[in-house]
């Protein structure tokens, strides 16, 4: 489990955008994003270094976590 807060996400089409680029990454990996705090916690088999680089590929930056 990664947990990590995620920084530009404004609306339901950002989160979805995100479980869509880590699922493109890892087709086998879950994520619960909250939108109002912005944190994800992500179940997957990729090294977090990869998780955060996919989610600031997506456009969105990784603050913490």
């Amino acid at each position: 489990m990664i947990e990590v807060k995620i920084d530009g996400m404004t609306c339901n089409g950002c989160v979805s955008s995100v479980k869509k680029a880590l699922t493109a990454a890892d087709p086998a990996s879950s994520a619960e994003i909250d939108l109002a705090s912005g944190t994800a916690r992500i179940e997957t088999q990729l090294p977090r270094e990869k998780v955060v680089e996919t989610i600031e590929a997506a456009g969105y930056d990784v603050v913490a976590g």
